[in-house]
């Protein structure tokens, strides 16, 4: 069983500075998608996405992540103007009705500008800042949190072709470790940036269970660990739902441990339910003075 962080770590957006481990944050995912895996075309107007997002800040969370293009495996980039146009209405209308902490999902740094010019908090790069050249320099500029998500391959296409690993954890270790070198030498503060050993991308079954198994292993790096598992394909292969829709119990055991093994923010989509399963994995962890 993890310990919780045996050093400080806050994260800083605009002029607040959030101390972690206090307790786990909750980011609720919003796709405004026709495609993804989970919910893709559930809040595809403005509207729909904006009354989802209210009610997940309703619920709980303290970050809404908005998508405009499905990371899924085998899916297909779109054109950056596409992204956009899914993304900023939303946004737009958010920024204006609350002040919640507004992630964007995206790894090209014109949808990133155009993001953090209407408001957006910080933003989630499933490539590391591999896939957009101009990315580090977004993000320097703008001194704004960057999440750097461990993918092998070059797209989504690519990356379940590339799961193979000598150890898994060690090698996600020293990959993601030498991605943080590369966003400091690119001018991105070492306190603006967060962890994510991605799971589900480029990593089988069992793979994705060992990164769970031993999350802590990552706190060696010193940045706020975010996980992702919600209602991901590995659950359903275990508990033999194809249907994403009945993966809550997978999902929040997986939240459970991750919380147990040090994670700080965790992606879901389900912010109630997940909220009070981080709350009875913290008050457990408490009790014992942990």
């Amino acid at each position: 069983m993890s310990q919780a962080t045996p050093y400080p770590l806050s994260l800083h957006i605009g002029s607040r500075t959030i101390p972690l481990k206090r307790r786990t944050y909750i980011m609720g995912v919003l796709n405004v998608t026709p495609d993804s895996f989970s919910d893709g075309g559930l809040y595809e107007s403005p509207k729909q996405a904006f009354d989802r997002a209210i009610m997940m800040c309703d619920e709980g969370a303290d970050f809404i992540d908005i998508g405009g293009e499905s990371s899924r495996p085998g899916s297909d980039s779109i054109d950056v103007r596409i992204e956009i146009k899914r993304i900023l209405p939303v946004l737009k209308r958010l920024r204006k009705r609350t002040k919640i902490w507004i992630s964007v999902d995206t790894t090209k740094a014109e949808v990133a500008r155009a993001a953090l010019s209407e408001g957006a908090d910080l933003i989630n790069d499933v490539s590391a800042l591999r896939d957009d050249p101009e990315m580090s320099s977004v993000i320097a500029e703008w001194n704004v949190p960057i999440v750097l998500m461990h993918r092998r391959g070059k797209n989504s296409k690519e990356m379940q072709k590339k799961a193979r690993y000598a150890c898994v954890i060690k090698d996600i270790y020293a990959d993601i470790s030498r991605w943080i070198k590369q966003a400091k030498k690119n001018g991105i503060r070492e306190n603006q940036i967060i962890i994510d050993p991605g799971i589900g991308f480029g990593k089988t079954t069992r793979q994705n269970l060992e990164i769970l198994r031993h999350l802590d292993f990552f706190q060696k790096l010193r940045r706020p660990i975010l996980v992702g598992t919600s209602r991901k394909s590995f659950i359903g292969k275990i508990l033999g739902h194809d249907d994403p829709n009945l993966r809550l119990g997978g999902s929040l055991g997986s939240v459970i441990v991750s919380v147990l093994h040090g994670a700080h923010i965790v992606r879901v989509h389900d912010v109630r339910a997940s909220r009070d399963a981080c709350r009875m994995a913290e008050a457990i962890m408490n009790s014992y003075g942990i």
